[in-house]
Parts: C-alpha cells; structure tokens; sequence
C-alpha cells in the first residue's frame, strides 16, 4: 500500500484474475485519461476518507506499485479460495474492510493507496489460520507462506516513508483476528480405511498377501494356493472304492 501526500469446488477461481485485472483496467484509466484518482484514496480520521476503505486498493501511485502487488495478490487469493472455497468471499470482505478501517484510525495524514494492505491481510490469515487448526495441509500451506512472503513482516513497521506501513500492519492485525474468530472445520482423523470402527483385518484385501508369519505372499503364489486348496477339497469329496 503506497501513500500519496507523502510522496507517494475447488480449482483455480476467476476472481482472482478479474480483481487484479479491474486494478490494471484502473490504472490504464488514470494514464489515458490524466486523471488523478488518489482523492479516492483512504485518508485517516476524515469522513471523505472513509470512501477510500472500498476505492483506495483499487488505485495505484505506479506500474512498479501495480505489478508488485499483482502478483501476490493472485498468489494469496487463490490459496484463499482453493482452501476456504465455501467462506472465501466473507473471508477476504471482512478482511478488506477491517483493514481499511483500522487504517482510517492509525494511519498518518494522507492519502493511502494500493492493494498491499489485502495482500498482508490474506498472508497472516492464512498464516495464522493454519498453525491455529493442526491440520498437516494447512501447517504445510502456512510453511509455503513463510517461504514466500516471509520478508514482507519488516514493512509493517515504518522504515520506508514512502510505504503505508499503517496498511501492512491493519492487513496483519485483521488476519489475525479473523484466523482467530472464524470457527475451524472439524477434520476427520480416520482417513484410512484401518482408521475406520468396522474395519475387519481378516476381510482386507491388501492383508490376504500376508500369511501368519508375516511374510508377503505375491498375487500369482495366492492364486496357485488357491487352486490347490480347490484341487484337494475335491479330491476329498470323492470316496475310493
């Protein structure tokens, strides 16, 4: 998130594509017409600036601002609606306007733009949510976000006046609290088929090619016993005169 004033069912969803596409559609508005949309921009502890809770991740101060926040934003959204697919766009609403409104609180006095404060949003959420819920897929997704993203954690404090650190750090606060307010799924422990309350050991296909031993028994040897179990059942059935 930059600061003007200061110096300025699972697949891969459309959403994502069509959100940066309408922040790229934006910022081609702004150069081919020459009109300056930072006024849209969230400005703190202003009632004009409230307007920039839903306008201002739209807007963009540079192509370099743009590019940089498109490409983690696809990344983080898609992870979003792959993993959350029934809650994601209560998720990432609730998330925007959070972010945005704290930022209205704390933010210093001017214009802040951009999409950042989603991406920091959507990263501890996902973050947070997966260490929170135990599960090993969402652990393995929290640990791809620390490879990913984890160097973004230094921008939420203010060594760049030129960044909206107070954006970073409302998009990493409401992750948080979200991660923590969303109820999590109840993850069934018996994912195998031995992991089931009937599970009969005798009936198990895969351990028929076990005998009492131990020893594995290959499919051909189990046909041939087989065959000759049948051979001697007959023969027994016939009396020798």
């Amino acid at each position: 998130m930059g600061m003007s004033g200061i110096g300025n069912g699972k697949g891969l969803s459309w959403a994502p594509f069509v959100f940066v596409g309408i922040l790229w559609l934006v910022y081609w508005f702004e150069i081919r017409t020459g009109i300056n949309l930072n006024q849209w921009g969230l400005y703190p502890l202003k009632g004009s600036g409230l307007r920039g809770i839903l306008f201002g991740p739209f807007i963009h101060g540079s192509a370099l601002h743009l590019y940089q926040n498109s490409i983690p934003l696809l990344v983080l959204s898609h992870f979003l609606f792959y993993f959350f697919p029934k809650r994601a766009w209560v998720i990432l609403l609730s998330g925007w306007m959070l972010t945005g409104i704290l930022t209205w609180f704390i933010g210093r006095s001017s214009y802040h733009i951009g999409a950042s404060g989603i991406i920091y949003f959507l990263a501890s959420f996902i973050f947070f949510n997966g260490v929170r819920s135990g599960y090993y897929r969402r652990i393995a997704l929290s640990l791809v976000i620390v490879f990913l993203y984890g160097s973004m954690v230094w921008y939420v404090f203010p060594i760049e006046n030129r960044i909206s650190w107070e954006g970073h750090l409302s998009g990493a606060i409401s992750g948080i609290i979200l991660a923590l307010l969303i109820p999590e799924p109840r993850y069934a422990d018996n994912h195998f088929v031995w992991q089931q309350d009937d599970y009969n050991e005798v009936e198990d296909p895969f351990m028929k090619h076990f005998d009492a031993d131990g020893n594995f028994i290959s499919e051909s040897e189990m046909r041939s016993k087989t065959n000759g179990d049948a051979t001697e059942a007959l023969e027994d059935g016939f009396d020798s005169p």
